[in-house]
């Protein structure tokens, strides 16, 4: 049994921070009908890389229903008025206002149901100057600073997933959890409205506060850490790379004595603590290097271990696999091809590997919802 078992959940939604949320609700137990247009959510053609089919839709829309509606069209129109007027939970991601426009207003949606959820999500919010500004990650990645302080100095660098829509969706899945327990008690729905910009600018906090009332925002670091070292990537044999973080004078005395075994290093005085060997990093990171170059990444990573100080190697995705805390689930596409993709982040004790429920083809269930629901609009 599901915590959101009996919720249905009407999910006018493309791409990825929408979806990732209704997602969520899925897994949850929730009834999720996906309302596409003809051509469907663009995400279907991103690529094909999950078995011929794309590999976020793949992701995004296991166990989903999709009804293809065209808003304009006076039948389809009372269907979707009929999904609403039973739903817990609308969720959509529409350019800002296109829903109103088409009728759909939050006025003429509360006449029908009081109760409804209404979650609206955005690039930067659905009002204001700037709410019409076509929002895709990497661009709100940029706007909103996380491009200034990623990569390193000599170029910048994106976060390599889309992290402000995975961002948007989990802030707005933990939001609309909220909203239940509220309507629960109140009996009425609330609009909430989630912008990818409002959640990359709350990430953006810590570099924010630096630059206003600080001595100025780090500068992108690389694998380095702006203020702790030794803190980033050192080089052992092959080239191969592995990361540490050294966190207070403790760990700084183990890496020299149990890991580097180095007195030299331990006792220059320029090394005696984190600010002094933040001011004398790049003649740090050579000492420590020119130790490491000597060792096989194993080694190096099983004294690390030994020593109890934190570390990772720097793996590529196709490492992922096999890395020994991955989890998998079972995941299929419309096709039915089924794939081990990465597992939900939650772990609970009732977890089974079971196949989840494969992805809708468009318009899937066009018939068998319109049947459902063609004869329960209220007049």
């Amino acid at each position: 049994m599901g915590a959101l078992d009996n919720l249905l959940v009407v999910a006018i939604e493309q791409a990825v921070a929408a979806p990732l949320c209704t997602a969520r609700l899925a897994d949850a137990g929730a009834r999720v009908i996906k309302v596409e247009r003809a051509e469907g959510d663009f995400a279907r053609n991103y690529d094909a890389a999950a078995n011929g089919e794309s590999s976020y839709f793949t992701w995004l829309n296991q166990g989903k229903e999709s009804v293809c509606l065209d808003f304009k069209n006076s039948d389809d129109a009372k269907v979707l008025w009929s999904l609403l007027e039973r739903a817990d939970i609308l969720i959509q991601n529409l350019s800002p206002g296109a829903l109103a426009r088409a009728g759909y207003t939050e006025q003429a949606l509360r006449e029908k149901n009081a109760g409804l959820i209404i979650c609206n999500i955005s690039g930067y919010g659905d009002s204001g100057e700037v709410a019409t500004k076509r929002a895709y990650d990497l661009l709100v990645q940029a706007e909103s600073g996380i491009i200034s302080v990623s990569g390193d100095t000599t170029a910048p660098g994106r976060v390599g997933v889309s992290i402000c829509d995975i961002g948007a969706g989990i802030t707005a899945y933990a939001a609309l959890l909220e909203s239940v327990i509220k309507r629960a008690n109140t009996g009425v729905g609330e609009t909430l409205s989630v912008s990818l910009f409002d959640v990359a600018a709350e990430w953006m906090s810590v570099p924010y506060i630096h630059a206003e009332f600080g001595e100025g925002a780090p500068e992108p670091a690389g694998l380095r850490h702006p203020s702790i070292a030794p803190y980033g990537a050192f080089e052992c044999e092959q080239g191969r790379l592995v990361l540490i973080s050294i966190q207070n004078e403790r760990e700084w005395n183990r890496l020299c004595t149990d890991v580097l075994q180095s007195n030299d290093i331990l006792q220059n005085e320029k090394f005696g603590s984190n600010n002094s060997r933040v001011e004398h990093r790049t003649e740090l990171e050579n000492a420590i290097n020119a130790i490491t170059r000597a060792m096989s990444a194993d080694e190096f990573q099983q004294r690390l271990q030994k020593a109890a100080i934190a570390y990772g190697a720097i793996n590529s995705a196709a490492e992922l696999a096999t890395h020994k805390a991955m989890r998998f689930r079972t995941v299929a596409n419309s096709s039915g091809n089924a794939m081990p993709f990465p597992a939900h982040p939650v772990r609970r004790m009732a977890d089974v590997d079971a196949v989840s429920a494969r992805t809708p083809t468009l318009g899937e269930h066009t018939a068998k919802i319109k049947a459902e629901f063609s004869q329960l609009h209220k007049q």
